[in-house]
């Protein structure tokens, strides 16, 4: 005699958003009914009455459980009568969760869909922006630099790295790129958006103080040409020669300015070139 097996049933996930949270849920709870053969389909964004009715006519002819996570009180009940009405068994997964969250703090819940779904991009959007931005620390690597949403040029300690990385946490795929005396600029920066290169200076009595301070935390209390106030003008005065001969660059001086501040200009600049993280970079020149 062959072994009995069940038939193959579906469920089907709807949501006003992506619908992972409800398949991820029905998929967990599935594991406690190995033996019973499933497959899924998903419905997402669905946001009308009219995407309703046809999901539950067609759930209704093959006999199909629904389980759905919508946020909309009016369309959520909507669903349920609609299921009731064609006895389709279905699982409310975030209705009465909203009601129990709305009753304990005393205020009915924004009931907009996709908020989940837009946390979670934004979320994805900083991390990438932070890899990218360690990977492009200080010229380390040029490739992929036309994906930079911020280009920062600048001799050493003119914080590049720190206000590099405060961007990255707010988005911005950031690379910057050390002037070095005797060093021609990477080829590579003729080829990318000139309106996203940025450039940083500072007060030369204030950078060999900054750069003072470096070496005795590690340990070089002589200094050397590093800290040497004439050395350290001669770099100042090379790196705003390459900025004078590159007008479209803006220079940004950060003597005595928190990081934040200087963040906030480049934000506003950008903003104010309508660039962006998101944008395409598609034709631009």
């Amino acid at each position: 005699m062959e072994p009995f097996s069940f038939p193959t049933r579906r469920i089907v996930v709807v949501s006003d958003g992506t619908g992972e949270t409800a398949a991820q849920m029905a998929k967990a709870a599935m594991v406690q009914f190995s033996d019973r053969n499933i497959y899924y389909t998903r419905y997402k964004n669905v946001r009308n009455e009219a995407q309703i009715e046809a999901i539950c006519e067609d759930a209704a002819t093959h006999r199909d459980l629904l389980v759905y996570t919508i946020v909309s009180p009016s369309l959520r009940a909507f669903l349920s009568n609609k299921a009731r009405e064609k006895s389709i068994p279905c699982v409310d997964l975030l209705g009465p969760l909203l009601v129990g969250l709305g009753n304990y703090f005393g205020y009915e819940p924004k009931s907009i869909a996709g908020l989940l779904h837009d946390v979670n991009e934004n979320y994805f959007e900083r991390i990438a922006a932070m890899e990218y931005t360690i990977a492009h620390d200080d010229g380390r690597d040029l490739t992929g630099l036309e994906k930079a949403d911020v280009i920062i040029l600048g001799i050493s300690r003119t914080s590049k790295t720190p206000l590099s990385m405060y961007l990255s946490h707010q988005g911005w795929k950031v690379a910057n790129i050390p002037l070095i005396q005797g060093f021609d600029l990477p080829s590579e920066l003729l080829d990318v958006d000139q309106r996203r290169i940025i450039g940083l200076t500072i007060d030369a009595q204030n950078l060999a103080a900054i750069r003072r301070a470096r070496l005795q935390k590690l340990g070089h209390h002589q200094g050397g040409e590093y800290a040497d106030p004439e050395k350290v003008n001669q770099e100042i005065e090379y790196a705003n020669a390459i900025f004078k001969k590159n007008k479209r660059w803006p220079v940004f001086n950060v003597t005595g300015k928190a990081l934040e501040e200087t963040a906030s200009e480049i934000i506003k600049l950008m903003a104010s070139r309508r660039l962006s993280p998101a944008q395409s970079r598609e034709g631009v020149s």
